[in-house]
């Protein structure tokens, strides 16, 4: 339900994970093959060579060092502004408010249900089945409203069939209380000592 940029989180680990892949073989491939470690040995001094050559013919004027340093600097900075941005991008989507109307019939007016009271009422009501351990109730923000994410936790042993469905009953009568009817998506999720298969429902 949350606004993770999936697609992109997937590119950038696989771009970084052959990356990784690649330096981590060649090091491997230096260790292990005397041909490969004569290459290097033969060639490494070469490298550093034609190295230290650019850094001489890219230095600034009237001073000894290479402009490459400041732009490399600048490069690191623009790179750790953008890691701070993808961060920031993960995980949106959460909200405040649950329901939010505007009504123009006699008073006009907003009105509006902030997300903390189905949270609450799901979270104590849920919390009362003794099948179940711990409960997690938040308010996302989706493309036709707002709707809330249940994440239950069932006791070691319970059906959870019946748990979903007791979780469905209380969803059904605070949709009747409220007087609209919200997209609610309800996890069931192992804890740590439980490790059973996920179920999801939408309503």
């Amino acid at each position: 339900m949350n606004r993770t940029p999936r697609s992109l989180n997937r590119v950038l680990l696989g771009l970084a994970g052959l990356l990784l892949l690649a330096l981590g073989a060649g090091l491997v491939l230096l260790s292990v093959d005397p041909a490969a470690a004569s290459w290097w040995q033969e060639t490494g001094p070469a490298v550093m060579a034609e190295g230290g050559r650019i850094l001489g013919s890219t230095a600034i004027p009237g001073q000894t060092q290479s402009w490459l340093w400041p732009a490399l600097a600048l490069a690191m900075i623009v790179i750790a502004v953008l890691l701070v941005l993808w961060i920031a991008a993960q995980g949106r989507g959460r909200v405040d408010t649950l329901i939010a109307e505007y009504d123009d019939e006699g008073a006009s007016g907003r009105i509006a249900i902030s997300g903390a009271v189905p949270e609450q009422a799901l979270r104590e009501a849920l919390l009362k089945d003794p099948d179940v351990t711990s409960v997690g109730v938040s308010t996302w923000a989706l493309r036709n409203g707002n709707g809330l994410r249940v994440r239950i936790v069932p006791r070691q042993g319970a059906a959870p069939h019946l748990v979903a469905a007791d979780a469905t009953n209380l969803v059904d009568a605070l949709d009747a209380a409220l007087g609209r009817s919200s997209t609610v998506l309800i996890s069931l999720e192992a804890g740590r000592r439980y490790r059973i298969g996920r179920e999801e429902r939408v309503r």
